[in-house]
Parts: structure tokens; C-alpha cells; sequence
């Protein structure tokens, strides 16, 4: 796939998923601008510093942009066992970063996609963020700020459609990724490496063409259901 890319941005390299997705990139001789909060002080919640380094990058054209931002943990606030230990200020900051946050990054970054060539804008959700595929319940906050995430990349995909017939946006679940945000949680499943994850999401970006903008894939090449 890196064949056909020139530039990517790759929003959250400190983290890494972001940081693998970066080093992969840069090996196969694409030229990528990374940003994250510890780095760079890109803060996606925070509209002035999405507004202020997106203004930074005016004038450039992405072949591929990626966000990588995310945390299961906010604040001390562990995922939710029940409905009992729901927290209002817990959950409003899961929906800053992973809904709110991403509709700015959406906004302010997915206007440098290139438009003379094919294009990709994704966002890391996740597949708990399915309302189709829930069975276990359980991690609402962050079960429900994912699920608003794919609503809001499924509907900046219809209006780009008309912005930018080249664009393709997309939702994207990158596995259970052995990294700290999944420490205390990766137990029960099956994990991957952080550079095997960012080998199958670039496998699976390849193969995406516009027709596909607004869907929601797994590192596996299969769709998940919304």
C-alpha cells in the first residue's frame, strides 16, 4: 500500500498503535507528520489546539490521515461493570475525547485530505463502540462515546461525498492491541503487537475505495456491524 502513498499525518504517535503505524510508514519511505497531546500538546479535546495545528499543516494534501487517540481510563474512572457505577463527569469526558474529540479532528484535518487522488481519513474506535454486536454489556461510557464516534465518521463521509469525490473516511477497530491503555484488561483476549496491528490496518486501508466511505472495519478486512 505505501507504494501509492506520498504523506500521512498520523494523529497520537506517542501512543502505540500511533507509533507503529509512524515507524511502518516512514520505513516504506512515506513522509509522515505525527502529533499527540505529550509531544506536540495536540489536545482533541480542546477546540483552539485542534484549530491551531491543523492551521500549522494549510497547504499540505495527506494521502492518508490517521487518528490514534483514545483511553479506557480517564481521570481514575475504570470502564463501567454496571449501570450502578456510571459517572456523569466520567462520561462526559470519554464523549470529549473519543466523540467530541474526533467530530474537531474530523473538521480541522479531514480538508487537507488531497483531492486529485485517493484519499484516507480513519479514526481507531472500537468494537465494544457496536450496538449490534453487544452481548456482554457493560463500559457504557465508553461503549456509547464509540458508538457516537462511528456516527459522526459515517455522517462526515456522506457530506464529503459531495466535498470530495476522492475521500474515503472510516471507522477502524485495530484489535486487542497490546499497549498500557489494554494492561489491565487484555487478559481474556486474544492480543497482537502493536506493529501487527498497524500492519493489518494499512492492509485494510489499502484495499478501501470511495464506495466504501462511512463504514467500519476490523484489522481483519471484515466489517462491523454498527
Amino acid at each position: 500500500m505505501t507504494a501509492q502513498l506520498r504523506r500521512a499525518l498520523i494523529l497520537g504517535t506517542s501512543g502505540g498503535i500511533g507509533g507503529a503505524l509512524a515507524a511502518r510508514l516512514t520505513q516504506d519511505g512515506v513522509l509522515v507528520t505525527g502529533l499527540s497531546r505529550s509531544r506536540d500538546g495536540l489536545d482533541l479535546t480542546r477546540p483552539d489546539s485542534v484549530a491551531r495545528h491543523a492551521a500549522r499543516l494549510q497547504g499540505q494534501a495527506f494521502d492518508l490521515i490517521l487518528n490514534t487517540t483514545g483511553a479506557l481510563v480517564i481521570d481514575g474512572h475504570p470502564p463501567e461493570k454496571s449501570l450502578d457505577a456510571l459517572d456523569a463527569a466520567a462520561m462526559a469526558a470519554q464523549f470529549a475525547l473519543h466523540a467530541t474529540g474526533v467530530a474537531l479532528a474530523f473538521q480541522a484535518f479531514a480538508p487537507l485530505l488531497a483531492r486529485d487522488r485517493r484519499a484516507v481519513m480513519g479514526s481507531l474506535s472500537a468494537r465494544v463502540g457496536s450496538i449490534g454486536d453487544n452481548d456482554l454489556g457493560g463500559w457504557i461510557s465508553y461503549r456509547a462515546a464509540k458508538a457516537a464516534q462511528n456516527q459522526i465518521i459515517r455522517t462526515a463521509a456522506i457530506e464529503y461525498r459531495r466535498r470530495n469525490r476522492n475521500a474515503i473516511l472510516v471507522a477502524l477497530h485495530p484489535g486487542t492491541v497490546e499497549t498500557p491503555l489494554t494492561a489491565k484488561y487484555a487478559a481474556r483476549y486474544p492480543t497482537i503487537t502493536p506493529d501487527r496491528s498497524a500492519e493489518a490496518l494499512l492492509a485494510v486501508i489499502e484495499g478501501l475505495t470511495p464506495q466504501d466511505s462511512g463504514s467500519f472495519w476490523d484489522w481483519k478486512g471484515n466489517r462491523v456491524p454498527w
